[in-house]
């Protein structure tokens, strides 16, 4: 049981560690990113694979509805009867236009939130959640350090309005996106192109903002996005996208013009796509060190630069690193020792030694009854003879 406690706080502690990954240095001068910060993740194991100002304090505008969208689906109840307030429905901003008093799905104020980034859907959604404004803010904050692990986020709304108090980094909010999209209801509202919205006010049909997942800027492999901008953030975009060999999620935040924010977000995406594999090493595998046997006891990844090779080295206490071609370590998972049981044919020197010497004594006494049989055959004959 110790044991087993250890390897689990273990891999816990790895977990934490690895998502703070990196191959990118702050600044890849060979990319030509507009926007004034950028983050571009494998969004399977985490690392970072490009920076721009990735740790640097910004105000995220709308992109806070994702964290938003995924705390309430994890807190709440998808068909959860909500009311909406006075305070709801007279938000500044971008609205889905709900009345005061009007009831709607939890599930429905999600998706007016996210596809057409409803301010008043949002506080809907907080005020359901939590009760207020405040302590949603007080809430969420807390969730995120301790479910996501940001470093540098602080969030007093759900809707990313202005405030001084109001900011996150380009790298936490890559995290915060990389954690919803493993939830399939968040992944299948955040990749909603459009949908009928049947209001009290607002019979509509509602379009993401995102124009790559749209298709007005193709660009295949798109898989999910969300658009913000208020004065303070200028424009900043979270865009999530895969290939066959990898997925990844882009952050952009404050791009003078909306344009140039597309352009940051495609090439990073190329540029990710054109550098990296996520590859996955899959549970059950066997590694041997020494007279030990270790196993992968469930599916492992990590992302490889195309232009490295990289091999699989295990450490006396079962730490599988993962080493490009110049020594440095690129990732590394605990493994489960395993029990070898020897085969019957394999057996450990004292039971050799002792089936050795069950089959001698086996021998002896066939030699003896075979002799014993001989010798009374003789006598016999010479009774015979004696009696002739």
């Amino acid at each position: 049981m110790i044991r087993r406690w250890t390897m689990m706080i273990f891999a816990l502690i790895f977990v934490l560690s690895n998502s703070y990954h990196t191959f990118a240095k702050d600044k890849d001068e060979s990319l030509t990113i507009r926007s004034q910060a950028a983050a571009v993740l494998d969004s399977t194991t985490g690392t970072v694979l490009y920076q721009k100002n990735g740790n640097k304090k910004m105000y995220p505008a709308s992109l806070t509805k994702i964290a938003t969208a995924i705390y309430a689906i994890e807190k709440g109840k998808l068909d959860d009867k909500v009311t909406v307030s006075k305070n709801a429905a007279s938000v500044d901003g971008t609205r889905v236009y709900l009345d005061e008093g009007e009831v709607v799905t939890l599930k429905h104020l999600l998706q007016g939130m996210l596809i057409n980034s409803g301010n008043d859907a949002a506080i809907a959604v907080a005020e359901h959640i939590d009760g207020s404004v405040p302590k949603f803010a007080e809430h969420i904050n807390a969730y995120l350090k301790k479910q996501i692990g940001v470093k540098h986020t602080h969030f007093v709304n759900p809707n990313g309005l202005y405030d001084p108090e109001h900011y996150t980094t380009a790298n936490d909010l890559a995290k915060i996106t990389n954690y919803a999209m493993k939830n399939e209801t968040f992944r299948q509202i955040f990749g909603t192109k459009q949908l009928k919205w049947n209001g009290e006010s607002w019979n509509t049909t509602l379009y993401t903002h995102h124009r790559m997942l749209k298709g007005e800027i193709p660009y295949k492999g798109i898989t999910g996005g969300k658009t913000g901008f208020v004065n303070e953030s200028g424009h900043t975009l979270a865009t999530t996208a895969q290939s066959s060999n990898i997925h990844l999620t882009v952050i952009t935040m404050d791009a003078i013009y909306k344009k140039n924010a597309y352009k940051d977000t495609k090439t990073l995406l190329d540029y990710g796509f054109s550098h990296f594999k996520t590859i996955k090493v899959p549970k059950g595998s066997m590694f041997t060190k020494g007279k030990k046997k270790y196993e992968a006891n469930k599916d492992l990844f990590f992302t490889k630069n195309l232009s490295t090779s990289v091999k699989e080295e295990v450490e006396k206490n079962g730490l599988l690193k993962i080493v490009d071609k110049t020594g440095d370590v690129i990732d590394e998972f605990p493994l489960s020792e395993k029990k070898v049981h020897a085969a019957q044919g394999d057996l450990p020197h004292k039971g050799k030694k002792e089936d050795s010497d069950l089959h001698s004594s086996i021998m002896v006494s066939a030699v003896s009854i075979m002799l014993f049989f001989m010798t009374t055959l003789f006598i016999r004959k010479l009774i015979r003879k004696i009696k002739r």
